[in-house]
């Protein structure tokens, strides 16, 4: 458990890298790992003011991230209903 936010891009990289989700792990679990990174990185952009710029791609592309799984998840659960029947 991470007690402080990270205070520089190094160190939201590392928090973000240690907390990733096993492979298989369960579409919710991606979401969550990449709304946390997103949220991170953009914490980081306005603390370490070298790697903002950088920092805010980061959340960016972690946003992506999780948009796409937000479109995947009701197809998941569908699928899972189905082979429930």
């Amino acid at each position: 458990m991470q007690l402080d936010p990270p205070q520089t891009l190094a160190d939201a990289q590392h928090v973000v890298a240690s907390s990733r989700p096993r492979q298989k792990a369960p579409l919710s679990e991606w979401l969550a790992y990449h709304q946390r990174a997103a949220a991170y990185y953009a914490e980081v952009a306005e603390i370490d003011r070298g790697h903002h710029h950088e920092a805010l791609a980061m959340a960016e592309e972690q946003r992506q991230f999780a948009m796409k799984i937000k479109t995947q998840i009701p197809a998941q659960r569908l699928a899972g209903e189905e082979e429930a029947r």
